[in-house]
């Protein structure tokens, strides 16, 4: 077990190795970002790099932890309250069963775990407890993070009386955790679009939580279910301006869709993002509806509420777009309605490509590509059968390795969604898998973030993508076997390391 002195001498390695640019010591530290890219880095930045290795978020959490607890309880305990906040209930399961003493006097995994008498007795010997980051965020907060609902769904009671505990001594229910720039992740949404908690949902919004938080609505389209959606709409979510519309569509949910134009929302509703400090107009409902793939009778309800069809995004018209993409039902809905617009001649190559043709001797100048269509294959690739035309766009000179606006590249959006033949028709292409996005993740981590995160698994295979990685020789951290939340991925993992240990390094993405 490492002492603070020696987790010291670690920051001061990792700053000697990476004042002589050591490859290793660069990823390291752009994985964990100690601060925006192009700020000279301090010493203290080094310690933080450290401690999030070691699962904390900060280098005073993790001197705070060791001092009062030693590094191998503090971890466990730590591990625990990730488990908790990702909904790994193997792992929740694994780390209780081993040492059920583990939450014992620790305030935060009191929180997480619903300990409704143990809540009780640390507020009443320090009321103050109940506003007090645990230990970066208010304890309201921390309680919307847990996932614990549904491996316990019998102490709903308990986490609602632990939620008034808190009311009654000045929690704010409508609390945003601060994160880049000036947005902030509400509680609210920690409820309801990460934790799927239509309890405590129900309960904030019934105690004055806003419900126009800029990404509950969002992401309640993602639940598998109305419930979220309908509780927001009922408490005065405003659609309009939102992209809650347009993820609908991704998951062709025409009754979420039809919910949300019920409630105001407005199928072109073209509003301003600034991303990477370029602004980016909304997509249009039918350009959206030509790239998902849609089916006749989302279209169709676009057409009733107003989507235009003669709208222009990014250069292209939504037949255009149609076409591009080789949307042939929208295509021809558009053509029948008299909507069909000409073909520049970069567009109409693309539509033969689409239409599955690799027309001889003719190839695409991706700087002459429409902006629409730049990132096509990004676009396309976690669509269901479009691995052809995936493979026909390269083929004519389309950019394959292309980074999207976050900085992933296809064959990482193809390991995030878990398809393993889109993920190996890219490798044969030989992208860059050094590369890492701006989330600090490289190829394997993107993958392993994917199989926890995706709301969409229903074709995924996990193991098979992070196959194809390690057999491209990507490196294995040692860490992720044991922070990673599905059992079979765990395995798999381990089964790799012990096969193959000259694979497995000690740092890296996770």
């Amino acid at each position: 077990m490492k002492t603070l002195d020696q987790l010291r001498r670690d920051a001061t390695a990792l700053k000697k190795a990476f004042g002589a640019q050591a490859a290793e010591a660069v990823q390291r530290v752009i994985s964990h970002r100690p601060r925006p890219e192009g700020e000279p880095l301090k010493h203290a930045d080094f310690l933080h790099v450290i401690a999030r290795e070691q699962g904390f978020a900060t280098w005073p959490h993790l001197k705070a932890a060791v001092e009062t607890e030693g590094l191998d309880r503090a971890q466990r305990q730590q591990r625990l309250v990730v488990a908790l906040k990702n909904g790994q209930d193997h792992v929740t399961e694994q780390l209780l069963s081993a040492d059920p003493t583990l939450p014992q006097d620790h305030f935060a995994l009191s929180v997480l775990l619903y300990d409704r008498a143990a809540m009780a007795k640390m507020i009443a010997t320090d009321p103050a407890l109940a506003t007090r980051p645990a230990p970066q965020l208010p304890p309201l907060t921390v309680l919307a993070q847990s996932r614990a609902i549904h491996l316990f769904p019998d102490r709903e009671a308990d986490m609602l009386a632990i939620a008034d505990l808190l009311l009654s001594h000045g929690a704010d229910p409508d609390y945003g955790a601060p994160q880049q720039g000036d947005h902030a992740l509400s509680t609210l949404y920690f409820a309801l679009g990460y934790g799927n908690n239509m309890a405590l949902s129900e309960w904030l919004l019934d105690h004055g939580a806003d419900p126009n938080d800029g990404e509950s609505l969002y992401h309640a389209t993602e639940l598998g279910h109305h419930g979220g959606l309908r509780l927001l709409l009922a408490h005065g979510a405003d659609p309009k301006g939102t992209n809650a519309l347009l993820r609908a569509m991704d998951f062709h949910d025409v009754e979420a869709v039809q919910m949300l134009m019920d409630a105001g929302a407005r199928a072109d509703d073209f509003n301003a993002d600034e991303v990477g400090g370029e602004v980016h107009w909304t997509v249009p409902a039918l350009h959206q509806a030509a790239r998902r793939m849609s089916p006749p009778d989302m279209v169709a309800l676009l057409l009733r509420n107003g989507a235009d069809p003669t709208r222009v995004y990014e250069g292209v018209t939504p037949y255009a777009y149609a076409r591009i993409f080789g949307n042939s039902a929208l295509a021809q809905q558009l053509e029948d309605a008299g909507h069909a617009t000409p073909l520049t001649e970069v567009e109409a190559l693309l539509a033969q490509v689409a239409d599955g043709a690799v027309p001889e001797r003719r190839y695409i100048d991706p700087s002459k590509l429409p902006a629409a269509a730049r990132n096509i294959i990004r676009e396309i690739l976690h669509l269901p059968g479009k691995l052809p035309h995936l493979q026909r766009l390269a083929a004519v000179g389309v950019e394959y390795d292309r980074p999207d606006s976050a900085g992933v590249t296809p064959v990482q959006a193809a390991g995030w969604v878990g398809l393993p033949d889109v993920m190996q028709a890219l490798l044969r292409l030989k992208p860059d898998l050094g590369h890492l996005n701006n989330y600090g993740g490289n190829l394997f981590s993107t993958i392993l973030h994917g199989a926890e995160n995706n709301p969409d698994q229903t074709r995924s295979d996990y193991i098979a993508c992070l196959q194809l990685a390690l057999d491209e020789c990507v490196a294995l951290p040692r860490r992720a076997i044991d922070q990673v939340g599905d059992p079979e991925i765990a395995a798999f993992l381990r089964n790799w390391a012990a096969d193959k240990p000259g694979q497995v390094v000690e740092t890296g993405p996770r």
